[in-house]
């Protein structure tokens, strides 16, 4: 019933590269995979994909020495694991066959069908194409990859299955390389197989990555784990054979595994939690595989009998499935002398498909329920994709869209006919309004989040309730983009406003670029017609309506087309005097679209700023203290020196927390102070009230600068009713 940690272990895709076939085929470990699950006629079509393989390769070599056939049948082994078709098998086994010997395409079809020559096609031109960055590199990767993956899934199978080889055998190349190729697979391979639900996939990728990229860290944790196996060796054995005869007892069968967190995870962890090896108690757990949806939580309410869960740490991945159809019971669970141990419960076939994911689809074709519905999941995930990538103008803003579907921290929010939707964290109801149907979103007009009615920018959260209010002259609104975050909603909301009138689009953007030119203290009218034909040359564009449309579309930010103007103007951009001219730019608060005040921490004048350059909404002045911008503030290209004109005509806002004794009339004599001191009130809340003799009074109050509001707080601790008065400068 029970297995070890090392069986477990085993479970993995083998780290240790396949011998070359032999000449006895039938004992070779690829015949014996393939054996598993494909028939015979099938297996003799492999054999003579191998042959032409190892006769194109004859006398190549790979970096450490052996046979480079080796590696194209260790493709296939890993390939065969996922169960793929006998097409995919001859198709990882002649993946470099085109790029690395005289063989052409034509001669692969010929050979070996249609099917086989694309998917083989669709392997080389992944590797074919050559760029002038890493940065541009990475962008069209992503790009050529996701368009393979979207026409044939098995081309990234086959892919994840090299790449995973070329990991495994990494040790002989340069260090510096060894780090270069292990980063691109943190990067983009192993969040594409975590994406893809092929777990042990994912689980190897990633370790293998870490080991290269932090080797003493990697060895560190390492010897930690191993020394920690022995020390708790003998809790390990007791919660095992206690969590077997507590199964036993309430009449259950179960298989029982070790479950040991690898190095990258634990690493994770660590960072996350800001604490260290010793302090993290789940590295060992257990993994509990029964025989059906109903044993799984059968199991669960024995193990919560016999040890006390730990609350807030279940998960039910069963109900509410991951975005990649993962199903599981987490929980985590006081075992003896108080150590605390994650328990994992599924059923088998939610192990099959945990570890196979969409490759399962091949493996089970659509003999179960849950496997046709993560068919389901990955090829809308994969139309999404191609549908952004048909609307990106190019591989960044493509790139920019696919990380944010690559590592979502989701969470599941329910529609009102109780359908679930998983989002990324920090989505708003408009980015869930993208996610039921672009009309939705494209028509949504207000929102409710658990029946009350809220502004659409609303943050969601797990569990809530959203219902969508649309009305046929609602709009995408272009102020959106400052606040929804999924790639749907972004790219859905950027191709209505590319699919608008370019007249409005030429407007838009002229005022944005007018609002952003004041900040450099140049008018509309000293922007002459040889300045814009410079412009357009520097661009590469055919006309200055074609700059005003990409202002527009928050292709081009309206601050940088108004800098490069203004150096045009002044007729270079090195000479001193222009230097100083842009060195800071002065700020009135009253700038609009092109310099925006943050609302996260409410500049006032008199506050030291910062302006930090937005590709979306402009120039942003932030306090120079504002917890909101500690992540972007080494980015020192996107920051500029702004500072504040001498006596800006105008009222800024500013958040006041006021602790009074809750008598009658309190409330009024501090409205009547806050008029009386020539400020407005934008906006006041009440907490509610907790039983005490004091409320808190909540005001959003609009004054000139730091100067008046020292003397509206000077004014309202006058009123003997109140206790404290608190400026919230930041509501991060």
């Amino acid at each position: 019933m029970a297995k070890t940690a090392q069986k477990n272990k085993a479970e993995k895709l083998s780290k240790v590269t396949p011998p070359v076939l032999p000449a006895d085929k039938k004992n070779s470990k690829l015949t014996k995979l393939l054996k598993a699950y494909l028939p015979q006629k099938e297996i003799e079509q492999i054999w003579e994909a191998y042959r032409y393989s190892d006769k194109a390769h004859t006398g190549q070599k790979r970096i450490g020495g052996e046979d480079y056939i080796s590696h194209p049948v260790s493709v296939a082994c890993i390939a065969s694991q996922f169960h793929l078709d006998a097409a995919s098998i001859q198709a990882a086994l002649l993946h470099d066959v085109v790029e690395d010997t005289p063989s052409t395409a034509s001669d692969i079809k010929k050979k070996f069908g249609s099917q086989v020559a694309k998917l083989v096609d669709g392997l080389s031109k992944l590797d074919k194409v050559q760029f002038a960055n890493d940065t541009e590199a990475q962008a069209e990767n992503f790009r050529r990859m996701l368009l393979a993956m979207s026409q044939d899934v098995r081309v990234i199978l086959i892919k994840l299955a090299d790449r995973l080889h070329n990991m495994q055998t990494l040790e002989p190349l340069k260090p510096i390389k060894r780090r270069e190729i292990s980063q691109e697979t943190s990067d983009i391979y192993a969040p594409i197989a975590n994406r893809l639900g092929l777990n042990s996939v994912y689980q190897e990728l990633e370790d293998l990555s870490f080991q290269y990229i932090h080797p003493m860290r990697y060895k560190t944790i390492n010897k930690a784990i191993v020394a920690s196996r022995g020390n708790r060796k003998e809790i390990i054995e007791k919660t095992l054979f206690a969590i077997e005869g507590k199964l036993k007892e309430a009449g259950l069968k179960a298989e029982i595994t070790g479950r040991e967190k690898n190095p990258a995870s634990i690493h994770r962890k660590m960072l996350k939690k800001h604490t260290n090896f010793s302090q993290i108690n789940d590295i060992y757990g257990f993994r509990i595989i029964v025989d059906n949806l109903n044993e799984c939580y059968l199991t669960l309410g024995a193990l919560h009998a016999l040890y006390k869960p730990i609350p807030g740490k279940f998960k039910d991945y069963i109900a509410i499935p991951k975005a990649n159809g993962y199903q599981s019971l987490h929980t985590t669970l006081f075992g003896p002398f108080g150590m605390p141990f994650e328990i994992q419960i599924r059923s088998k076939n939610m192990h099959k498909l945990a570890e196979a994911g969409v490759a399962a689809h091949w493996l089970y074709k659509n003999k179960d329920y849950h496997v046709t519905e993560l068919q389901q999941q990955t090829n809308q995930w994969l139309k999404r994709l191609l549908e952004i990538q048909t609307e990106s103008s190019d591989s960044f803003e493509f790139l920019e869209h696919l990380k944010i579907d690559l590592f979502p921290d989701e969470v599941y929010v329910f529609s009102p006919k109780g359908k679930i939707f998983a989002l990324p964290k920090g989505s708003t109801t408009i980015d869930y309004a993208y996610a039921v149907h672009t009309d939705v979103g494209n028509s949504a007009m207000a929102s409710k989040i658990n029946q009350e009615l809220v502004p659409l920018r609303s943050e969601i959260s797990t569990g809530d309730h959203i219902e969508i209010i649309t009305a046929s002259v609602a709009k995408p609104n272009p102020a959106w983009l400052n606040f929804v975050i999924t790639a749907k909603a972004r790219s859905q909301i950027r191709l209505y406003l590319r699919s608008a009138e370019n007249k409005d689009l030429i407007t838009l953007g002229s005022n944005m670029l007018n609002n952003a030119l004041k900040a450099f203290h140049v008018g509309p009218a000293a922007i002459k017609k040889r300045h814009w034909d410079k412009l357009i040359l520097d661009y590469h564009l055919d006309s200055k309506d074609n700059i005003l449309i990409d202002i527009a579309l928050g292709k081009r930010m309206n601050i940088m087309v108004a800098h490069q103007l203004t150096a045009i103007i002044d007729g270079t951009k090195k000479t001193k005097k222009q230097t100083k001219f842009l060195d800071v730019i002065t700020i009135k608060g009253s700038e609009g679209m092109a310099i925006q005040l943050a609302t996260c921490c409410h500049p006032i004048p008199g506050d030291p700023i910062l302006g930090f350059i937005n590709k979306d909404r402009g120039l942003i002045i932030h306090t120079h203290d504002c917890p909101g911008i500690r992540k972007v503030k080494l980015d020192h290209d996107k920051w500029v020196d702004v500072e504040w004109e001498p006596n800006p005509n105008t009222f800024f806002n500013v958040n006041l927390n006021i602790l009074v004794i809750n008598e009658r009339g309190t409330l009024a004599k501090v409205t009547s102070v806050i008029a009386e001191s020539e400020a407005n009130i934008d906006n006041i809340s009440v907490d509610e009230g907790d039983g005490s003799s004091f409320a808190n009074l909540r005001f959003i109050v609009q004054v000139k600068n730091r100067l008046h509001l020292a003397d509206l707080i000077r004014n309202l601790r006058k009123i003997s009713k109140i206790n404290r008065i608190n400026r919230i400068k930041s509501l991060v």
